[in-house]
């Protein structure tokens, strides 16, 4: 899709030496474009020319050069974010013409629905170079834009004027930070996506301006933990592994409950309710022994990182089918 688009925004074929591709390349890279944020975010870095941030070292302007010693590099999550919309640009445009809307009047009111997803991309260690010793096992943290709204008014239903129609597709699915860590490394994890969280935390409270289609509109985005697998999910909330007593990551149901009660589960968990068992966990403030301080944090054993929204998943389908 990306040399497509190279192709579409530049009239000519795409076999050309490296370096006119490489400049036509640096648009659709995050950094491009400029924007701004009302309110301006905060705890997030104000230089928006910003690349590629090498996850541990800081920033660097640079695509190229990387240090031997880097574990993750990622873009800043709302300079990404910024990218995947003005690669949308047509599609937005395409879509207020469809619904008969003035595109001169649609300047606010936007809202962007963002799926996030998160897996482990499993061996890839070098069999035979000589390159920098890395850890064997890579995380990938990534986006996709899942539709785009605009209310009027706040009486009236919002129109959706751009929706994914492959959102599983790797065309859709945009990176934002590759790590070389192994998924059950918990602390890594925190340490490198730690950022991330706070980025997405300050987007939520403010609105981009971007210009789109010639005329500044700004946007609300919304964010959707939907594509982790159980075992990110257990990770990101500090649960104990697939394998633990507590089967569910959304309710306190242990196996044998699960196995008895197939249809009467409710969603019981919460982000801070998780975090004030962790507290709990580390401080044993009543003194117990191990077994019954795990059965009264029921499965949560690290500190949970990521805010994930309590919807219906898989787990409580598995319930449902109870391999029990």
């Amino acid at each position: 899709k990306m040399y497509r688009t190279v192709k579409a925004t530049s009239g000519r074929q795409i076999f050309q030496p490296l370096h006119t591709l490489r400049s036509a390349e640096k648009e659709l890279l995050p950094g491009f474009h400029q924007f701004e944020w009302q309110p301006a975010l905060k705890n997030v870095s104000s230089s928006w020319d910003v690349g590629i941030i090498d996850g541990l070292s800081g920033w660097t302007s640079s695509i190229d050069d990387v240090p031997a010693e880097t574990i993750g590099r990622r873009f800043r999550y709302d300079v990404a974010l910024v990218s995947a919309l003005k690669d949308l640009e047509e599609d937005i445009m395409d879509g207020l013409r469809e619904r008969g809307l003035d595109d001169s009047a649609c300047t606010s009111g936007f809202t962007v629905v963002v799926k996030e997803s998160c897996d482990g991309m499993g061996d890839v260690s070098e069999k035979h170079g000589s390159g920098p010793a890395v850890p064997e096992k890579a995380v990938r943290f990534s986006f996709t834009i899942m539709s785009i709204n605009i209310r009027f008014d706040e009486e009236e239903d919002a129109v959706t004027i751009f929706q994914e129609q492959k959102p599983n597709s790797e065309l859709s699915c945009r990176p934002l930070c590759l790590m070389f860590v192994d998924e059950s490394d918990h602390e890594t994890l925190t340490g490198i996506l730690g950022p991330v969280v706070a980025e997405r935390k300050a987007m939520l409270e403010s609105r981009l301006i971007l210009t789109i289609g010639g005329m500044q509109r700004s946007f609300r985005f919304f964010f959707r933990g939907t594509g982790y697998d159980e075992k990110m999910v257990r990770e990101l909330e500090g649960l104990e592994a697939s394998g633990s007593t507590y089967v569910c990551t959304l309710c306190d149901s242990t196996r044998a409950e699960a196995s008895e009660n197939m249809v009467l589960h409710s969603i019981t968990r919460s982000h801070s309710e998780n975090l004030e068992r962790y507290e709990i966990w580390r401080t044993n403030p009543f003194s117990e022994s191990a077994d019954e301080l795990r059965d009264r944090v029921k499965g949560v054993s690290a500190k949970p990182f990521m805010e994930t929204q309590p919807t219906l998943d898989a787990l409580h389908c598995d319930i449902g089918n109870a391999t029990e």
